[in-house]
């Protein structure tokens, strides 16, 4: 799975499988935000919604744990 993990000026810094990697922003979906995971196929990226819901509540439910309480 690839992450968006920052922009940095022109570039996103994805995080693989293999590592992080730049890419130039214009290589994304103009609908691309941090966080969002992408699937890339046939030479394109494109935002995997899905996927991306699924990120943000793992990331929710290790909060709430991490700081004992519901912060919805």
């Amino acid at each position: 799975m690839i992450i968006i993990d920052r922009f940095e000026g022109d570039y996103a810094v994805l995080e693989t499988d293999d590592g992080m990697m730049n890419i130039h922003r214009g290589h994304l979906p103009s609908s691309a935000r941090e966080g969002d995971a992408l699937s890339y196929s046939n030479g394109g990226f494109s935002v995997l919604p899905e996927e991306t819901a699924d990120l943000k509540d793992a990331v929710r439910d290790k909060l709430k744990k991490m700081l004992g309480g519901d912060y919805d």
